[in-house]
């Protein structure tokens, strides 16, 4: 794979470079300059679908709202997945819930120390369990997200694909034969901001990377970003589905996704995905009468969102639509209400609903009545 993995020089030049490197460039985030173990855990939680840029303020939010772990733990899971809105990926939030629960009951309200009580928590896999144990308690645990993939990659010219399993315990045992015991917490953030901020995809800025000169990649192939090896793109498949803003005198309806699937515990439009031959009208009074069970009269389309998610995208058609006859009931969702428009801040909505919000609000409710 590489002589630098059999030469303790070499390993021991890459650990005081790559050590070095991070003292002197790291950036200033509100969660890596704090020492509470529960500020890198739930830093860490969101980062797992969330780019280091666009975080800084959903953490600020989270930590103002519940400072303490004891605080998570003791909340409502609607208002735990009210402030996490915006950060898409639910179950993280809900899981993480969960685990603070928890660690209340079982570790006295604080975050486990190792690896092997944090990863038998809800929502904690092998990378959040190493990058937690090592950063928080400087637990010598090599973790391994995908900027330290890159980065094993272009160093160890590893030409396999990182996603079969074999490869990828190759890059396990790599990265922990290189790390450097005593200083995991440091070791490991440098590589991920290696990777993130010299080693990255496209166009990496090898003429400055610390460890240049150990780099395989560099030294032998004419097009580094050749590495990783990527699997072809599939095509995702995409849905129109329609959305109904159903009103009951000033009161629209809003319902509560099934909290055990996608979104779930989310509030939205009620509706759903168009079937073959359907036109959106038809498909809202459908799904109404199968999800709730009434009867609606449906007008218009308001405004329509298009959104992708990591194997679908949908463009959501917002229908203005009338309350016609039944009482609603919860088949197909998990509750229901009539609210007033002032009150859907109150609720956590997808990003696609919380679109048609702004776009309905900035235009006048008047233009959504039916």
């Amino acid at each position: 794979m590489s002589e630098l993995l059999d030469s303790p020089s070499s390993i021991a030049a890459f650990r005081t470079a790559l050590l070095a490197w991070y003292g002197a460039n790291k950036r200033s985030l509100a969660w890596r300059d704090s020492d509470d173990p529960y500020h890198v855990w739930i830093s860490e939680i969101m980062l797992q679908q969330t780019r280091v840029d666009q975080m800084d303020n959903y953490f600020t939010r989270f930590i103002e709202r519940f400072p303490a772990l004891v605080d998570l733990a003791a909340a409502q899971e609607a208002d735990v997945l009210k402030v996490w809105e915006g950060l898409g990926y639910y179950a993280r939030a809900r899981n993480m819930h969960k685990a603070a629960q928890l660690i209340v009951a079982e570790h006295g309200g604080r975050v486990p120390n190792n690896y092997e009580e944090l990863i038998a928590l809800p929502g904690i896999g092998e990378y959040t369990a190493a990058a937690v144990s090592s950063i928080a308690f400087d637990r010598d645990h090599a973790v391994l997200d995908g900027n330290v993939v890159r980065v094993l990659c272009r160093l160890l010219r590893i030409e396999e694909d990182p996603r079969r399993t074999a490869t990828r315990t190759q890059l396990i045992s790599a990265s922990q034969r290189l790390l450097q015991p005593g200083r995991a917490g440091d070791f490991n953030q440098g590589m991920m901001e290696l990777g993130a901020r010299v080693c990255t995809p496209q166009k990496p800025h090898c003429h400055t990377c610390p460890v240049g000169a150990l780099c395989r990649a560099k030294a032998e192939l004419d097009d580094p970003t050749s590495l990783p090896l990527k699997a072809p793109k599939k095509k995702k498949p995409h849905y129109p589905v329609a959305a109904g803003l159903i009103w009951k005198g000033d009161q629209v309806l809003i319902a509560q996704r099934p909290r055990d699937g996608m979104l779930g515990g989310l509030w939205e439009f009620p509706g759903g995905k168009r079937e073959e031959g359907e036109s959106l009208q038809e498909c809202l009074r459908r799904e109404i009468r199968e999800e709730l069970d009434f009867e609606i009269e449906v007008g218009e389309v308001l405004c329509s969102v298009d959104h992708a998610y990591s194997h679908f995208s949908i463009t959501l058609y917002a229908l203005s639509a009338r309350y016609k006859g039944g009482e609603p009931k919860a088949i197909g969702c998990a509750d229901w209400r009539w609210v007033y428009p002032e009150e859907l801040d109150d609720f956590a909505f997808p990003r696609s609903d919380r679109k048609v919000i702004e776009f309905v609000r900035q235009r006048g409710w008047q233009l959504a009545l039916f």
